[in-house]
């Protein structure tokens, strides 16, 4: 026996531990439990493991059976590949033909009828007739105002028809033609128009206002507007003056207000100054490049060894345009369309190219409601009576511009005073639409070109639609908007009204419009009023539509260059014109829209929404579906456009086709079909021209 502590016996009786597994073999309770929770938690990852073996060997046939119908339907479409082509080839050669027949007769038949029209103005296809027009007119020596802008108005629209018979020129010798032609008459209206306003400064002492004992007038028609002061008292308190039934006004430094002169306003609503910028700048210079910070604008040199693809798509769009002689030849003969001394000075340099700030480029900014030539004249000689005769002295030199900042300045000490700005006020034409608060721009004589610099003070109050601001010279000026302020699209949808006729609806980034097709003819609808009077409910062609919504500020047509200055989702160009094609043919029957996933599908694919619709109601929201169109073929997804992620799966049930239209036809009713074939050429031609011009599966 163990002795214990202090010699005692150690009487402690060692127990077994409770872990110890007690006789016979029987488990504890706590074992027990945890032998169960072990057993349990093996079966749920047997279970846990089964499951996902079934559902992986679940998706794997899946996938199988996917891609075994996949193979087949490509198999399938496949097959009848040639057949569906050889049908949408034959559609579109069919209403090609037939388009491209009725224009050559159109153009001819207007041939014809411009040669028989009566109304005083040469056929503008016939350059004698021109040039006699010019001569005999050059030779008139009637020099008050009022029959003279009786002479001008035709002459202006002259000038238009010559404009578009160059714009459709194909022959470089008749666009050389057309050219010189357009460039004389627009000389020839500007001197015009000046010897007229120097008749009335003549007489600037006879029209006296008994308010200021200065002269004041103001004369408008349809093309232009001109605002007339003379300063016969100079008044050295004289600030400026407000033409108050045109909402023009001037501001003059006391030095003006002392001085023999006489101020201009004249607003063209023509706008020859930037179409000179065009044909000298674009055949002397590369495109512009302007950097997306907004700090300045570089030209680059025309004599690069290498070109893109762009800059060659430029060159061949000025084709027409003649060489360096024929350069120096447009800036000779247009120097008279320049503002103030440019009107006397002789022809500058064409400017060498270098890097410059503030150089408009005309890609970039559009130019809106023509022209103000903001000008200051020396006040001719006025007549007075003596012994009953009428005496006045006559300058062989004619109006003569007043050189503002004077080339000394007064001195004040060693240093010369600096001259004060002119101002000037002019209320936004009411021909034209501005999305944003315009830009001023300048006109640049010297380099035949417009600037933003050397403009202060610019103030705009929205409410009077009234444009404020200083310049340091009199000069010519416009106002501008980016060209592209109404893209990228916020959405659009192309829907059917009926057999022939369509809704084209653009939802811009800063205005929404509508456009009504019918057959050959468009339509504009805008809740905008102001600015669009004169297009609003008015038919017209397409191209003419075009035309004229770029002239009032309304721009959602895009060029080779707007991927430059607008984001977008860049698009396979030929897979985007084939759909635009295919979407033309069907427009009678289906309507089409933007969907959110085209942006996510890949440079290679368009996504957009889909349905088939009769009637001038609006499409039920739950009717559409989503459609994939690829190079190769087409398909209708699985998906909506609600759905949380992009996904190319195919619409259960449903086929591959290698034609957009064929894809279509397999959800359409033999009604909606038999629509889609009796559309007209024309109306066909017109849809697919706008939607070329739009773009809306890639700027939107």
């Amino acid at each position: 026996m163990r002795k214990g502590c202090y010699g005692y016996p150690d009487t402690r009786v060692n127990m077994p531990p409770k872990n110890i597994q007690k006789k016979g073999g029987k488990l504890s309770k706590a074992q027990k439990a945890k032998q169960q929770q072990e057993e349990e938690e093996r079966r749920l990852r047997e279970e846990e493991e089964a499951q996902i073996k079934a559902k992986r060997e679940k998706q794997e046939r899946l996938e199988r059976k996917r891609k075994e119908e996949v193979e087949r339907l490509e198999l399938k479409d496949l097959e009848r590949r040639e057949e569906e082509l050889n049908e949408l080839h034959h559609l579109l050669e069919e209403n090609n033909t037939a388009v491209t027949k009725w224009k050559t007769k159109a153009v001819e038949s207007a041939k014809w009828e411009r040669s028989i029209r009566c109304d005083g103005l040469p056929n503008p296809y016939i350059q004698r007739d021109i040039n006699t027009f010019m001569s005999l007119w050059r030779d008139d020596s009637e020099v008050n105002i009022t029959p003279v802008l009786q002479q001008c108005n035709p002459a202006v629209q002259l000038v238009d028809e010559l404009e578009e018979l160059l714009r459709d020129a194909t022959d470089p010798k008749e666009g050389q033609k057309y050219e010189e032609s357009l460039i004389s008459l627009q000389e020839l209206i500007h001197s015009k128009q000046r010897l007229a306003i120097e008749e009335i400064l003549k007489r600037a002492n006879k029209n006296i206002d008994i308010e200021t004992d200065n002269m004041q007038t103001v004369i408008k028609d349809d093309n232009i507007t001109l605002c007339l002061w003379a300063n016969l008292k100079k008044n050295p308190s004289f600030k400026g003056f407000n033409f108050k039934e045109v909402g023009f006004s001037f501001k003059l430094p006391e030095e003006l207000a002392k001085s023999n002169i006489a101020v201009q306003i004249l607003h063209t609503r023509y706008d020859y100054l930037s179409s000179l910028v065009r044909r000298i700048h674009l055949q002397t210079q590369a495109p512009m490049n302007r950097s997306f910070a907004g700090a300045e604008n570089v030209l680059e040199k025309t004599d690069q060894p290498e070109q893109t693809k762009k800059d060659r798509g430029r060159k061949n769009a000025t084709s027409l345009k003649s060489e360096e002689g024929r350069v120096g030849q447009i800036q000779t003969q247009m120097e008279l369309l320049g503002a103030g001394r440019d009107l006397i000075d002789p022809p500058e340099e064409p400017i060498v190219s270098k890097p410059v700030t503030q150089v408009v480029d005309l890609m970039q900014y559009t130019p809106l409601g023509g022209v103000f030539y903001y000008d200051v004249f020396h006040l001719p000689p006025q007549a007075y009576y003596a012994r009953g005769w009428e005496i006045q002295q006559l300058l062989r030199t004619g109006l003569q511009s007043y050189c503002y900042p004077t080339e000394k300045s007064e001195l004040d000490g060693n240093e010369a005073l600096p001259c004060s700005p002119v101002g000037v006020s002019v209320t936004l034409p009411d021909s034209v639409v501005f999305l944003e608060t315009p830009q001023v721009a300048r006109w640049d004589a010297a380099g035949k070109q417009w600037r933003m610099d050397g403009i202060t003070d610019v103030s705009f109050d929205e409410a009077e639609a009234k444009i404020s601001f200083s310049m340091d010279s009199f000069q010519a000026f416009v106002l501008m908007q980016e060209t592209y302020a109404n893209l990228p699209f916020k959405s659009w949808e192309l829907r059917p009204l009926g057999q022939d006729s369509a809704l084209y609806t653009i939802n811009g980034a800063l205005m929404d419009l509508s456009i009504t097709i019918q057959e050959n003819k468009c339509m504009l609808q805008s809740e905008q009023k102001r600015g669009l009077s004169h297009l609003i409910g008015k038919w017209m062609s397409g191209p003419a539509l075009q035309r004229a919504m770029l002239n009032a500020g309304i721009n959602i047509f895009v060029n080779e260059y707007t991927d430059k200055y607008v984001s977008n989702c860049a698009k396979d160009p030929l897979t985007e014109h084939a759909a635009y094609e295919q979407m033309a043919l069907f427009s009678s029957a289906c309507a089409f829209s933007w969907s959110k996933w085209n942006a996510k599908c890949g440079a290679e694919q368009l996504v957009l929404q889909v349905c088939e619709h009769h009637g001038p109601s609006p499409v039920p929201k739950d009717s559409w579906s989503l459609y994939l169109l690829g190079a190769q073929k087409s398909r209708k997804l699985e998906m909506t456009e609600t759905s949380e992620a992009f996904s190319p799966d195919h619409y259960p049930g449903s086929e591959f086709h290698s034609t957009f239209i064929h894809m279509l036809q397999d959800t359409m009713s033999p009604d909606g079909i038999a629509r889609s074939r009796k559309c007209h050429h024309l109306f066909v031609d017109t849809v697919q021209s706008l939607l070329c011009a739009t773009r809306p599966l890639m700027f939107s």
